[in-house]
């Protein structure tokens, strides 16, 4: 559980760093300059794209340096065609990288503390995260009360701590910033931001509101937003260099290393492709210290961490130590499971492979941690190696 969260804007860059028991567990690295997920634009059509299969998309001026995708078949949007030139309303779900623009959609979305509102769905859904169902029930029962017209609505975990009344308001407050974003937009000239995402900071409090005791930030005001945004129990401190006095720079560099060390003498390889994230256990040093299961059980645990930590996400494919039969890889794979739970983004184990490899899909958001620190070497072109 995040106990700490600790906040340092230095110029364009902000980086967020979520720490339990001292330990750093996820990093936000944010490039004030690029267009943010979550961000509303009014974007101009640059180009039609012909896909596989008949589809096709379109690219779209955000104003982000470069282009970003719309995948025209965007499930529930129906099949409008858009000409060269026009201007249409978008929302970032994938931040650019280094050799992609941002992916985008047309079907908004808006977060709050307690909900989603989604103004072009028309159902209500509910985190299973809440867990009880007599709860998710109850929230469901409120929120289908108030809705107005078609609209969806997705709760979020927070909801189950809060009184009605409280998701009430929001449901209000999120459709006024839905009717401000239209008003804007028919007055806009593409491209432009019709709406910028909150701080992230405040999410990743939201998020882990519960466990929260310490927010860190190098900024007197940033303090002062806090105090005025939020009001639990926690302490705000103010230190003017955070990630230097508690070490962190140290952890992010750890996180760049292809080999991670586990407790029993293991190890874990990370490899990132251009086509799927790599990942070997091997058993290294462990001599009799426990069984390949155990050896297997704690590179489990510390793969999820390493997803979160180095934000990998995409395919991922993980070769564990020793034999690959399911009734060996099940106990495995169920603490792989069980850790990817309790992952802010959404991650799923596909199953076993018949190569007997374990397959993960993690959705992608933002470019990983080596992305953002990081770009491909001129010399090896990105392999590590040089010629003899």
């Amino acid at each position: 559980m995040i106990d700490t969260i600790v906040y340092e804007k230095n110029g364009a860059s902000t980086r967020i760093a979520l720490v339990e028991n001292a330990g750093l567990r996820e990093l936000d690295i944010i490039d004030n300059t690029k267009a943010a997920e979550g961000s509303i634009y009014l974007g101009k059509i640059t180009h039609k794209l012909e896909l596989a299969n008949g589809r096709h998309g379109y690219l779209i001026d955000i104003n982000d340096g470069k282009d970003a995708f719309l995948n025209a078949d965007e499930y529930g949007m129906g099949d409008a065609e858009y000409t060269e030139g026009q201007s249409i309303v978008v929302q970032v779900t994938q931040e650019r990288r280094a050799e992609k623009g941002a992916k985008v959609v047309r079907s908004l979305q808006f977060v709050g503390s307690y909900l989603v509102y989604c103004p072009y769905r028309v159902n209500v859904d509910a985190s299973s995260r809440i867990g009880s169902i007599e709860k998710i029930k109850a929230l469901k029962d409120v929120v289908i009360h108030h809705v107005q017209g078609q609209e969806g609505w997705i709760i979020r975990t927070a909801a189950a701590e809060v009184p009605y009344d409280d998701i009430v308001a929001e449901m209000t407050a999120l459709r006024q910033l839905y009717d401000t974003v239209r008003i804007k937009a028919r007055s806009a000239s593409a491209p432009c931001l019709l709406y910028a995402k909150a701080n992230p900071l405040f999410e990743h409090m939201a998020n882990n509101a519960m466990s929260l005791t310490r927010v860190i930030v190098n900024t007197r005001n940033m303090e002062a937003e806090i105090q005025e945004e939020f009001d639990g129990d926690f302490e705000v401190e103010v230190k003017a260099e955070p990630f230097k006095e508690l070490g962190l720079d140290e952890l992010i560099a750890e996180a760049l290393e292809k080999e991670v060390r586990l407790p029993s003498g293991g190890r874990i390889f990370i490899e990132e492709t251009k086509a799927f994230v790599a990942i070997d256990v091997d058993s290294g040093d462990d001599r009799g210290i426990g069984s390949i299961s155990h050896l297997n059980e704690e590179a489990a645990e510390m793969i999820a961490r390493q997803l979160r930590l180095r934000n990998l996400s995409g395919k991922i494919i993980v070769d564990f130590a020793g034999s690959s039969e399911y009734r060996y890889m099940k106990p495995v794979i169920e603490v792989l499971e069980r850790e990817l739970a309790k992952d802010q983004t959404r991650a799923h184990v596909v199953g076993l492979s018949r190569a007997g490899n374990v397959e993960i899909v993690r959705v992608r958001r933002r470019p990983s941690l080596l992305d953002v620190l990081s770009e491909e070497c001129p010399t090896c072109r990105g392999t590590g190696r040089v010629e003899k």
